[in-house]
């Protein structure tokens, strides 16, 4: 009979009696005590599925040729794996050398003996013992396949911060006309990613809030109680990728604004405006100077505006519209909300 679940669960436990009655009355038992058991498996079926749960095999069903098989099977078994067995042996059973002969040819295995008759309780606690010494083991291998999982991941996102800083670094240093511009912008840029690493920590994830992505990178220009960059827009989780992009931008869009725009001017101010519309979302940004220097086309593109348009056209799939207004500078991008997660 085998009522052992489907899934990957642990409240099962395989039983090798192929004799008498003993797989009936263990099944039986356990049965009773809400844990399902699988009786009736070949040797070598046995041996396939006694990495994932506890045996109980009778002395009798281990012949040699049922000994190799699971033996080979243990040996396969990763280190963090020590497969629970209890065998069962008659009073008169030569238990020292039954032990010693298994403890040889199974390596891998968490060995117990009882001696039959077994009393009930004795054999529900060792048995449901070693389903939860099974579980902790499993814990073990879990934790250990995060933690390989994290360095990859770490090892992953290092490198992508490496290559984000050089290529910062490459476009900053092709528009810079000095060593003292080269280092003020790239340390910016620098701070802007910075920024941006710090919201996702915070976040706890890879998906991090934009109002806070936002909100963290036009902080040094709204300090003393004086807003000069106006933001407004419902919130969203992006992804690490977005959010680094969607910084860079407002960072250089900001930059722009001292140097040339509404921000080089005492009483002039940035709206930043953002919303989502329509039954298949689109996210469209508006950054609108307000109170500068009368606008003039640059007669030449900038690092600044290349990468503008460059970033948000990759990140949103259509170009931005960045616009030289005589009354301001003005850019705006949208795109489907599915492609800032």
């Amino acid at each position: 009979m085998n009522d052992r679940p489907t899934d990957s669960a642990l409240d099962w436990v395989l039983v090798l009696a192929p004799f008498r009655k003993d797989a009936d009355y263990i099944a039986q038992l356990l049965r009773e005590q809400q844990v399902a058991v699988d009786t009736g498996r070949t040797v070598e079926e046995t041996a396939q599925h006694l990495g994932r749960s506890p045996g109980v095999m009778t002395h009798e069903a281990l012949n040699p040729p049922a000994i190799a098989a699971i033996g080979e099977h243990l040996a396969l078994q990763p280190d963090w794996s020590e497969v629970p067995i209890l065998v069962l042996l008659e009073r008169a059973a030569p238990i020292a050398r039954i032990r010693s002969q298994l403890e040889s040819a199974w390596p891998g295995s968490r060995l117990l003996f009882h001696t039959r008759p077994v009393a009930r309780l004795e054999l529900v606690n060792s048995i449901q013992s070693n389903l939860l010494v099974r579980l902790r083991q499993k814990q073990v291998r879990d934790a250990i396949d995060r933690e390989h999982e994290l360095r990859l991941e770490l090892n992953h996102r290092i490198k992508n911060i490496l290559a984000s800083v050089n290529s910062i670094f490459q476009m900053t240093r092709r528009g810079a006309t000095s060593v003292e511009q080269l280092a003020e912008d790239f340390a910016g840029r620098l701070q802007a990613l910075a920024e941006v690493h710090t919201a996702v920590f915070e976040a706890g994830g890879d998906d991090v809030s934009l109002v806070s992505v936002i909100e963290m990178t036009v902080l040094p220009y709204n300090g003393d109680g004086i807003g000069r960059v106006h933001v407004h827009g419902p919130d969203v989780s992006v992804s690490r990728n977005s959010a680094t992009t969607m910084a860079l931008c407002l960072h250089e869009l900001i930059t722009n604004a001292i140097k040339y725009g509404a921000l080089s001017q005492k009483d002039g101010h940035v709206d930043l405006n953002w919303a989502i519309s329509g039954d298949e979302p689109i996210f469209s940004l508006q950054w609108t100077e307000i109170g500068g220097p009368e606008v003039v086309a640059p007669t030449r593109k900038g690092y600044g505006t290349k990468y503008i348009r460059l970033a948000l056209t990759s990140l949103f799939g259509s170009a931005p519209e960045i616009a030289f207004e005589k009354d301001g500078f003005r850019c705006r991008v949208e795109g489907p909300v599915g492609r800032l997660l």
